[in-house]
């Protein structure tokens, strides 16, 4: 039985998979990866864990031509997209990559598919601009301000106002340059790009790592918007100040938790087990007893350890990322 359609199939219906052990049916494979493969998703994983499924069975399972060419061009696109060196052509209808090294002296680049022969800059990735230095990056045509159209002096204001939204839901990839969208209702700033599969913030879109959002930065895991500058500076001022005292409660309160509620814990798990059991009210008292003074000479070396470790730890990064942060 197939685990995704839920129907019986011989057992020549179920293809072997290089990356894992799992089975379904060809059929809900296929319709899987054309799925997967129209919504540009490059790294295809297994449906039922998250192992990559491997180039080879994708292109032996998937049926359509058409298709494998799109999953053979987005993994080309992902491979070029982690080389520093690959520039993309910025003409209209024109995805040809330009792979160049040590460029920066003399950046004029000219792109080589036939037919197109566009010049534009390695630095800011824009069209040629000879006489003038490099522009920041051009918002696509459909976020770029309807200037050269005729607009009604009663409309302009709400076509600013919906040029400024549009431009806060579509961002560029700060790797691949490719244009992503997401709606701007304060979710998750945390994304991955599904072409270079490049993870970047929302907010600041910077490549960023685990810690991000735990550094001094502004940028939140939610919200729409960064911290203001004064917020900021008030939150690393309130942390620098307010740490020791903070972290002498935490200890205060960890401290006797640790060291008397594992015990209590033990006692009342090793309690409940023995009254289901079959032994004797002696062999009963005696498990809990031997239970509760070994956990009362455990707990306090928990107990040193968590505080031996976690307060100098919230230390270290209070008076350094913190302060570093606050003094730049």
């Amino acid at each position: 039985e197939c685990p995704l359609c839920l129907l019986p199939q011989p057992p020549e219906a179920f293809p072997t998979l290089a990356s894992c052990a799992h089975r379904s049916c060809r059929a809900c494979l296929q319709q899987y990866l054309r799925i997967a493969v129209s919504e540009s998703r490059v790294q295809v994983v297994c449906p039922h864990c998250p192992a990559a499924l491997q180039p080879a069975d994708v292109h032996r399972l998937l049926a359509e031509p058409a298709l494998r060419d799109k999953y053979e061009e987005f993994l080309l696109r992902r491979l070029l997209a982690a080389d520093p060196g690959t520039r993309w052509c910025p003409a209209p209808d024109c995805s040809y990559a330009v792979i160049a090294y040590g460029c920066a002296e003399c950046p004029r680049l000219t792109c080589g598919r036939e037919g197109c022969g566009t010049d534009f800059c390695y630095l800011c990735r824009q069209p040629w601009h000879p006489d003038g230095p490099c522009a920041p990056a051009l918002l696509a045509p459909s976020l770029a301000p309807p200037a050269a159209q005729p607009v009604q002096p009663e409309d302009s204001a709400h076509g600013e106002t919906l040029a400024r939204a549009e431009a806060e839901d579509i961002k560029v990839c700060p790797r691949c340059s490719a244009f992503i969208m997401k709606i701007n209702d304060g979710s998750c700033n945390r994304m991955s790009c599904a072409v270079c599969g490049c993870l970047f913030c929302w907010l600041c879109l910077q490549e960023i790592s685990d810690v991000h959002f735990l550094s001094p930065s502004g940028c939140t895991f939610w919200g729409k918007r960064p911290w203001s500058r004064s917020r900021k500076i008030l939150w690393q001022l309130g942390m620098a100040l307010g740490a020791p005292v903070v972290v002498s409660l935490v200890a205060g309160v960890a401290v006797p938790v640790i060291t008397f509620g594992i015990p209590i814990y033990m006692g009342r798990k090793v309690l409940a087990g023995a009254l289901q059991s079959s032994r004797s009210g002696c062999q009963q008292c005696l498990s809990v007893t031997s239970s509760v003074l070994l956990s009362l000479f455990v707990s306090p070396i928990i107990t040193a350890v968590t505080v031996g470790v976690g307060v100098p730890l919230v230390l270290t990064y209070v008076y350094g990322v913190v302060v570093l942060s606050l003094c730049r």
